[in-house]
């Protein structure tokens, strides 16, 4: 089996004396890991970072097999936030969502592209952690997971939706849900068009609505907890009042 692609780098790990075994999210053919000959040297070290642009020469035995990998670097990757920790930090959060909500050899387009957007707003300090909500909504989608927001369960209506159930993942209105405000999920403006403004608050919302659907629907089906990395990411934001 052989293909070239654009990816991203999501993790790398040492393999031999000199090679490393990384994780990319390719743009058509999913999340693959590959050996990288030399992958250990300082060459090599930097475009093996999370986020980093890469251009793919993929090759393996059989489509089952651990194939080899020659990359190239495309653009600056994450150097260009070496002068911000946190965007840093939800880039490392991104990267281990994806890699463990991702089956590996299955195309997911659309998951490339979610985190394709993301990269290009990590340079935007106070949208990122809106857009990071969306990639992981996005996810959830190609997951076959999605969110319905259109119209609220049980009227119907497109309008004043404000909560989100957290069983079945439609949208509710607020008269609907009033009665049950308690136990529902809270749903963003900015989730239901990008005109929305973002609210204080609504970043935490956000985290909190995808991150129950990606707990019950994808990590925990997989007997894994939510990745650290998003945990930490979660509270450096709270505690940079970001959320």
């Amino acid at each position: 089996m052989e293909f070239a692609d654009e990816a991203f780098v999501l993790a790398a790990r040492g393999h031999g004396d000199t090679g490393a075994v990384v994780e990319l999210l390719t743009a058509e053919h999913g999340r693959r890991a590959a050996y990288v000959a030399g992958g250990a040297s300082r060459r090599m070290k930097p475009f093996l970072q999370p986020g980093a642009r890469v251009q793919v020469e993929y090759r393996a035995r059989t489509s089952d097999h651990l194939g080899a990998a020659r990359l190239e670097p495309v653009g600056e990757g994450p150097s260009a936030l070496f002068d911000d920790p946190l965007a840093l930090t939800g880039l490392s959060a991104a990267a281990a969502v994806a890699q463990g909500a991702l089956p590996e050899r299955e195309p997911h387009p659309g998951a490339f592209l979610a985190f394709e957007a993301l990269m290009s707003a990590f340079a935007a300090p106070e949208i990122w952690p809106a857009v990071f909500v969306r990639f992981e909504a996005g996810l959830l989608e190609d997951l076959g997971f999605g969110l319905d927001l259109s119209r609220c369960a049980s009227t119907g209506a497109t309008d004043d939706l404000v909560w989100v159930s957290p069983r079945t993942g439609r949208a509710v209105s607020a008269g609907a849900g009033a009665p049950y405000a308690d136990k529902l999920l809270v749903l963003p403006p900015f989730m239901l068009g990008a005109q929305a403004g973002l609210r204080a608050g609504d970043a935490k919302a956000g985290f909190d609505l995808t991150g129950h659907f990606l707990e019950q629907f994808v990590f925990h089906p997989l007997n894994r907890p939510l990745p650290p990395a998003r945990v930490w990411m979660l509270d450096k934001l709270a505690e940079a009042g970001r959320l």
